[in-house]
């Protein structure tokens, strides 16, 4: 069993170093196709009940080593109970191009998370409904538009039957996104598939790495991103109740 254990935490480790040096060797190669996507976050559990979430975010957009965007948002949630949760929040987002700011964008949404357990995978159903509002400074224009979304993510502790300080797990997950169909335009607007490996630090701290391929639908053609994703994650908890297991990941 002890040589098991072994085994697996030195595949835990080889995964991302591997993952890495591609990444590295790929932008000589194809760098204008590596995109880089680094999060943190703060959740913070009042009680059973009441929770609030804090996020902020920062992509490269096919050029790893530039940051060119930026996300600000977060909300309070509530809980039905332990498999049933509500959230609304707010953000700001902010795009670059070319070195100039180029988009403001303020986002409202409503969310709902059906969560249930197939052994000891953890599946979370997470709908949201976004209201978003554009500002262009170079052309001094507005716009606003909506858009809905549905993601479904998988998270499993490599050891044990729970995400507890010193497991390492796996998460994956599929979304997609869609709205109004303007004219040029299909009803489905991007699509996200996301693979990726983490350890559970401390029962306050997790961090998350692995890859997301996201395929923008858009007049003229589809467009291919392909993102390094590195996370940590913080957690306030002033319950009595353990990790939950519930890992954030790109968003």
């Amino acid at each position: 069993m002890q040589s098991q254990i072994s085994g697996v935490l030195k595949k835990a480790f080889l995964f991302p170093l591997l993952l890495l040096g591609f990444c590295i060797s790929a932008q000589t190669e194809f760098k204008p196709h590596v995109s880089g996507f680094m999060m943190t976050s703060l959740t913070y559990r009042h009680n059973s009940r009441w929770s609030a979430y804090i996020e902020l975010q920062t992509r490269s957009i096919e050029d790893y080593s530039h940051l060119d965007y930026y996300e600000m948002k977060g909300g309070p949630a509530y809980n039905f109970n332990k498999n049933n949760q509500v959230l609304i929040g707010f953000g700001r987002y902010g795009t670059y191009k070319d070195n100039k700011f180029s988009q403001r964008e303020y986002r409202l949404w409503l969310q709902y998370v059906l969560s249930q357990n197939a052994g000891k995978v953890k599946l979370d159903h997470r709908v949201r409904a976004e209201k978003r509002f554009f500002r262009y400074p170079q052309q001094n224009s507005v716009a606003n538009d909506e858009r809905f979304r549905y993601r479904l993510s998988a998270t499993m502790p490599l050891s044990g039957d729970k995400i507890t300080p010193g497991t390492f797990f796996v998460n994956a997950f599929e979304e997609v996104f869609f709205g109004p169909a303007n004219p040029g335009s299909d009803i489905f607007k991007r699509n996200r598939t996301f693979a990726g490996f983490g350890y559970q630090i401390s029962p306050f701290m997790n961090t998350n790495f692995g890859y997301m391929w996201q395929k923008e639908f858009v007049t003229g053609g589809n467009k291919n991103y392909h993102f390094v994703y590195f996370g940590l994650n913080f957690t306030i908890n002033r319950t009595q109740e353990g990790h939950s297991g519930g890992i954030p990941v790109a968003d």
